[in-house]
């Protein structure tokens, strides 16, 4: 059986690692346009818990999930399993 490995994005939150695109900051206008242009699309996963976004990640679903949990510190995360 294949195992699936996990990418805990915060607040026991996960997201199969093989499925993300990419992981970006939220700052640039063209990031947060393409966000609200998701979010009217409903293809948006906030799993901010309500704190501050500070990483976007694009799954290859074209669902959009947003984290609390800086970029910088996600994608440690991700090389510290490889």
């Amino acid at each position: 059986m294949l195992s699936k490995i996990l990418l805990n994005v915060g607040f026991g939150n996960s997201v199969v690692r093989d499925e993300i695109v990419a992981i970006i900051q939220p700052n640039s206008a063209p990031i947060k346009k393409f966000v609200k242009q998701k979010k009217e699309e409903t293809m948006v996963i906030d799993a901010t818990m309500g704190k501050k976004l500070k990483a976007v990640i694009i799954l290859k679903s074209g669902y959009v999930l947003l984290s609390a949990i800086s970029q910088n510190a996600l994608v440690s995360r991700m090389e510290e399993d490889v």
